[in-house]
């Protein structure tokens, strides 16, 4: 089914980067440059670690059995920059009953992370590029296919499509419920087979999403942007690092301690910023 985008004059209009911005991210650590192209950071609560996907070499969705997962302390000490191999070009990632879903271009790749074994696959045969994945409280399979202009649900194992006719479409957040989608420089609500804006004009290819706990999100812009958006569209840039060609892709983000990590893509490294 095509996508039905729902635009809000009266919300779009006028929006533009609040002259006072309330939040900003402040410089913690780096880690060492050993990460090979870090397209993905996720945190994992319950193990407190970092997970970076690596997609390793110069194109990105290529199907050559280079990409792999590296782990990554909370402290930025690298635990092990290629931890889990046999992977194509892995990009976003979430967790559900314990086990670790990577994006891998057509495929759903699962890991038990305290073992670093891959339990299982759900091939996508579909599929040109998958990107990024969230699931929600029942455990269905949210994934976006950036090359092929889709959302995908997988309910039960089995994979169909919700939206079609994208454009681009990257970051997928189910939060409280909702499904929100990053899709050419907008961001979403998800609903049914409609995708409504909530705000417009984040440059930089939209890449990565994260809820704050008060309210909003931290959207990351592969190019290097990265901003604050809140329901009402009200958007705050955080980071520009477009000049220097410093790319944050999809990012990580520890809601308690209210810290950002920031994988920067051609850079292989990661960064970590307090949100303040």
């Amino acid at each position: 089914m095509k996508i039905k985008i729902l635009s809000f004059c009266l919300l779009v209009l006028g929006i533009s980067l609040s002259s006072q911005a309330q939040h900003s991210l402040s410089k913690k650590w780096e880690s060492e440059a050993r990460f090979k192209v870090p397209e993905s950071v996720f945190f994992d609560k319950t193990n407190q670690v970092l997970y970076v996907t690596n997609i390793d070499g110069t194109d990105p969705w290529a199907k050559d059995g280079a990409g792999s997962l590296g782990k990554l302390g909370l402290d930025g000490h690298i635990i092990a920059a290629e931890w889990i191999g046999g992977l194509n070009a892995p990009k976003g990632m979430a967790m559900y009953d314990g086990m670790l879903y990577i994006a891998d271009l057509d495929q759903i790749v699962i890991v038990d992370p305290s073992t670093g074994i891959e339990v299982s696959r759900i091939t996508i045969a579909t599929a040109d590029g998958l990107n990024d994945v969230s699931i929600d409280e029942q455990g269905v399979i949210f994934v976006t296919d950036s090359k092929g202009g889709k959302l995908y649900r997988i309910k039960n194992g089995a994979p169909s499509v919700l939206l079609d006719g994208l454009k681009g479409p990257n970051g997928v957040l189910c939060h409280k419920g909702q499904v929100y989608l990053l899709n050419d420089g907008g961001l979403y609500k998800v609903e049914g087979d409609e995708a409504k804006l909530i705000v417009d004009g984040l440059e930089g290819f939209t890449d990565g999403i994260e809820p704050v706990k008060e309210g909003g999100f931290i959207v990351s812009c592969w190019a290097g942007v990265i901003y604050f958006v809140d329901l009402t569209g009200k958007k705050e840039l955080l980071i520009d690092g477009r000049q220097g060609k410093i790319n944050s892709a999809d990012i990580g983000y520890d809601p308690e301690k209210r810290i950002v990590y920031v994988p920067t893509f051609w850079k292989n490294s990661v960064v970590a910023y307090e949100l303040k």
